[in-house]
């Protein structure tokens, strides 16, 4: 099956450049190119491709917003592109229902394969984002977020089903989990659909998400309490 591909960015030769690369695999079609967010929300509803990758920075309508409307009204989904020097609207564009993040300076094989990810239903993010994310961005925003959340949210689920939430807020992969719980990786397969079914998310970004603002992971700390922790770059 061909994967359909929308590609926003105002910067030309960043946005031809993609669409060359991404045209270039025999499973990918790049169906539209276009230099703004209110462009891009045009071309999805219209052209309806599975993925569109949206520059966080646009003129017209930003890409944010333009994530936002698009994941709430269509099933085609995001990925981000940002540099560092926008990272402060990471956990804003989660939020509004991206997929997952890349930096501009992907490597070429990188993005096509978070663009594959990224179709297969799954989520991603560029592991220098990731730790952003998790490291800083959760110890500065998360306090203001912490109990967005009830806690009595998480009643729904066993207590194996909330160890599994709390190694997938701390970023650790399936097999990582697996070893974390002395269980198969079939097993956490099974566990983390559980626990995105039973909380209404739609993938393990938004798994991260929830963990810091029921309280579940205290802002700043990573596996086993300290400072680091990472998101798999596959989700798995």
């Amino acid at each position: 099956m061909t994967i359909r591909v929308v590609v926003a960015d105002d910067q030309e030769l960043v946005r031809s450049g993609f669409a060359m690369i991404l045209d270039a695999q025999e499973d990918i079609e790049v169906v539209a190119e276009v230099g703004d967010g209110a462009a891009a929300v045009a071309a999805v509803r219209e052209l309806r491709p599975d993925v569109v990758l949206l520059d966080v920075r646009m003129p017209v309508l930003d890409g944010i917003e333009a994530c936002r409307t698009i994941s709430a009204g269509t099933a085609c989904r995001t990925v981000m592109l940002t540099t560092f020097d926008s990272d402060e609207y990471v956990y804003e564009a989660l939020h509004a229902g991206a997929s997952g993040f890349l930096l501009k300076d992907v490597r070429r094989d990188d993005l096509v394969h978070a663009v594959r990810v990224v179709a297969a239903g799954d989520s991603l993010l560029a592991p220098s984002v990731a730790r952003r994310l998790i490291e800083e961005y959760t110890a500065a925003t998360a306090r203001s977020v912490v109990g967005a959340l009830p806690a009595q949210r998480l009643e729904v689920l066993t207590a194996r089903e909330r160890e599994t939430l709390l190694h997938l807020g701390r970023g650790l992969s399936n097999a990582e989990i697996a070893a974390a719980l002395v269980v198969s990786e079939h097993t956490v397969k099974s566990h983390v659909g559980h626990v995105l079914a039973k909380l209404g998310l739609r993938d393990r970004i938004q798994a991260v998400i929830c963990a810091y603002e029921t309280g579940l992971i205290a802002a700043g700390t990573g596996p086993g309490g300290g400072g680091g922790s990472r998101v798999s770059p596959s989700g798995e």
